[in-house]
């Protein structure tokens, strides 16, 4: 997810706050010869705020296997630490007739989804592929997606990630982070089946929009929510339902970051209730009586895991009355269930998951009862 914020509006022709397109020297990179060249087949869009300590890296990871049929486009959201103009130097480092860069720079910090809405509006690729600027692409990966589009031309890919720590130990090979599968499912074939995507997505729970490369007509009309975290939660599942087929490629294609300066690694109680209502809208979107058990059982499971996970933030919070609070994240969790309550318990039973069950019990009592009206 996004970490992210705006630029240096003294030298960017985006005074106002809108993105436009700028260089390291105050014009766009984009010279007469590469804007000339066809579009390119696919778009790597980099948001970047206060990532000063890993945006060579990430840039180096993209631009060491990509050639003029390919474009990069990275956005800064008025970074305070340095990034705007390393951002900059990076391009003009980099650029070539073989490596298209495209930058941008916001005059105000406008936050991780203005972004993403931006670096979309900017593409131009008939892929876009989001990569976060503390994370990189592995060897090898955009060559695999190549092959891979040409051979089978899918709507949406979906690839799968390595965890990137700055001190690796033996307990983190141990838990897979070598190897973070995105999707529970069928692979290297086509999926159409909204059952067979909605459960592969949820049991995976891996709703990060930098996993998932979609045709830009399945971007058509949809954007992420302004002000929000968790925002690529929110469009996981619409954008995969969009797709008229979807591929799970099984390879490693990016290294996640994991470092103290990550949304995930500072909970808040904003935080906990942007994901509680981050699915708030799927219900309506998604004909939930054609879902077989399956998959309603995925999709509530996982907003009952992060249900809990929202609540244990409460109570860190909020020692002394965290009832309120837990009751708010409570609604959310019921109005986004595509299951019952009762139902889900009794699923939960069903599958002798009996400790899981009593779990949630034990924390949706913890909200402090809805005063009655009057």
């Amino acid at each position: 997810m996004g970490r992210i914020s705006a630029a240096d509006a003294a030298t960017s022709p985006a005074s106002t706050g809108t993105s436009a397109s700028a260089s390291a020297g105050g014009r766009d990179r984009t010279s007469a010869p590469a804007a000339a060249l066809t579009r390119p087949w696919l778009s790597i869009l980099i948001p970047v705020y206060n990532v000063q300590a890993f945006l060579r890296e990430c840039l180096m990871s993209v631009v060491s296997q990509v050639d003029e049929s390919v474009e990069i486009v990275m956005l800064d959201d008025r970074s305070t630490d340095g990034s705007t103009d390393l951002m900059r130097q990076l391009a003009a480092e980099f650029s070539s007739p073989t490596v298209r860069i495209h930058t941008q720079f916001h005059a105000e910090n406008q936050g991780i989804s203005v972004v993403r809405n931006g670096l979309l509006d900017a593409a131009r690729g008939d892929y876009l592929w989001f990569l976060d600027s503390d994370d990189c692409l592995l060897p090898g990966a955009v060559e695999g997606l190549r092959k891979l589009v040409r051979r089978e031309q899918p709507e949406l890919v979906l690839c799968d990630y390595s965890v990137l720590r700055q001190a690796p130990r033996l307990k983190h090979r141990l838990r897979g982070e070598g190897h973070r599968r995105t999707f529970s499912g069928p692979a290297r074939q086509p999926i159409a089946d909204p059952c067979v995507l909605l459960r592969g997505l949820f049991e995976a729970g891996q709703l990060h929009c930098w996993s998932k490369i979609a045709k830009r007509s399945v971007w058509e009309g949809l954007r992420f929510p302004a002000g929000r975290y968790f925002e690529d939660v929110t469009l996981a599942a619409p954008l995969l339902l969009r797709a008229a087929s979807v591929w799970y490629e099984p390879q490693v294609w990016v290294a996640y970051r994991k470092w103290e300066g990550s949304i995930l690694a500072t909970p808040s109680l904003v935080k906990a209730q942007h994901l509680s209502e981050a699915l708030l809208d799927l219900p309506a979107q998604v004909d939930v009586q054609a879902l077989d058990e399956r998959a309603r059982f995925a999709w509530s499971h996982f907003l009952a895991c992060h249900f809990i996970g929202t609540a244990r933030t409460a109570c860190s919070a909020q020692p002394d009355n965290p009832g309120e609070t837990i009751a708010q994240y409570k609604a959310a969790f019921l109005k986004s269930c595509p299951m019952p309550l009762a139902d889900l318990y009794a699923a939960y039973i069903g599958r002798a998951w009996f400790v899981r069950a009593l779990r949630l019990r034990r924390w949706l009592k913890l909200a402090a009862p809805q005063p009655a009206r009057i």
